[in-house]
């Protein structure tokens, strides 16, 4: 009888994977049958105790405990770091990030020649995929909001600078490259990209690395993971507290000229539930032959490089991808008064937070968001 009950536990508790339920029987049948056959009080307790032991330990090994992960690799021609509060094994974070960058380079990249953007670029196909639409129709948002200094129909121009994996051209004729430069000059409609010129070209690439960041972090969140820090180049999204239960660090990189071993910071800011990007033109620039310092930050408006006295702009945001596009957005408007206006301005409609580091006579200036003064 004991053996047929022991049976039917064990049979029901494997179908509905109730591991515990099977220990508890098993301590319980075990106890019954000592407590019957067992003549002496003192083997009894002993026996007793032994088991009680053993279904402790079992049960712990069978609970899975979350603790803090570390991954690090390669995305989208940078380096990836996630940190994740979770028990899920770090090689299915690992094929998460492999699948997003794949996702992200045969759609958005304009280095990748068989991904969707450069054939849009070639006028091979006007249909675009999700991930282009929601990058298209975001980037508008900003072109409208810096009046055209932000725009994503830029290329031509970078590619011109010698920023776009090409070397620059020896004399560039900027007005007739402006003639099919400009936000207003692309539209979708029902899923098509819509030229009014066919040799307007999209680059995403200062909204793109932030929009995968977003992808990696929502991938996550849907493993049921809630406290995790995604990092790729530099731009980042954090959920939750840190492995020491704090906010998240961020260091705000000092922006001196070519500083490339990103451990000089001039600002550490604390987040929880945001995502922080900076743009500066301190690590991509060039010098010409007359010692003109030509940054790969570009007034979509003028066709000029833009080497004011803003230095780098970093934006915290509910997402990675306003936060890339935003803090380009303030880069392209340079040093003009209205940078911090309107910083302050989107401080107050979207809720972002910024840090903005000026050249000085003679040391930085700084202007900032209140809670990092």
């Amino acid at each position: 009888m004991t053996a047929a009950i022991f049976l039917f536990f064990h049979i029901f508790s494997h179908f509905f994977r109730l591991r515990w339920l099977k220990i508890v029987i098993f301590h319980y049948l075990c106890s019954r049958f000592i407590w019957i056959n067992m003549s002496t009080k003192v083997i009894r307790n002993f026996v007793f105790a032994i088991l009680t032991i053993i279904s402790t330990t079992i049960m712990g090994c069978s609970q899975h405990t979350k603790e803090y992960i570390s991954f690090e690799g390669e995305s989208l021609g940078t380096f990836v770091q996630i940190k994740a509060n979770t028990d899920i094994p770090a090689k299915h974070i690992a094929e998460v990030v492999a699948e997003v960058d794949s996702i992200a380079k045969g759609s958005m990249s304009i280095f990748n020649p068989e991904s969707l953007l450069s054939k849009i670029n070639r006028n091979e196909t006007a249909v675009a995929d999700d991930h282009i639409i929601r990058n298209i129709e975001l980037a508008k948002r900003f072109s409208q909001l810096s009046d055209g200094a932000y725009d994503i129909t830029i290329k031509p121009l970078t590619e011109a600078y010698g920023f776009g994996r090409s070397v620059a051209d020896k004399s560039i004729n900027i007005d007739s490259i402006l003639e099919f430069v400009g936000y207003e000059k692309l539209s979708l409609a029902d899923g098509l990209v819509v030229k009014s010129d066919e040799r307007v070209q999209i680059d995403l690439n200062s909204i793109a690395k932030g929009y995968t960041v977003d992808l990696m972090a929502e991938r996550l969140e849907a493993m049921g993971i809630v406290e995790y820090m995604v990092n790729i180049g530099g731009e980042i999204r954090c959920r939750g507290r840190n492995p020491r239960g704090e906010s998240w660090r961020v260091g705000i990189e000092t922006p001196y000229d070519g500083n490339m071993a990103m451990d000089s910071f001039e600002k550490i800011v604390k987040l929880e539930d945001c995502a922080v990007a900076t743009s500066g033109n301190y690590r991509r620039f060039y010098l010409t032959e007359d010692g003109r310092k030509v940054t790969h930050t570009i007034d979509p408006r003028t066709g000029e490089s833009v080497a004011g006295d803003l230095l780098s702009a970093t934006v915290i945001a509910p997402t990675c991808a306003e936060a890339d596009a935003a803090a380009t957005m303030f880069m392209s408007l340079g040093s003009e008064g209205n940078v911090t206006t309107l910083a302050e301005r989107c401080a107050e409609e979207y809720g972002w937070r910024y840090y903005f580091i000026f050249a000085g006579e003679e040391d930085y200036r700084i202007e900032c968001s209140p809670e990092f003064r």
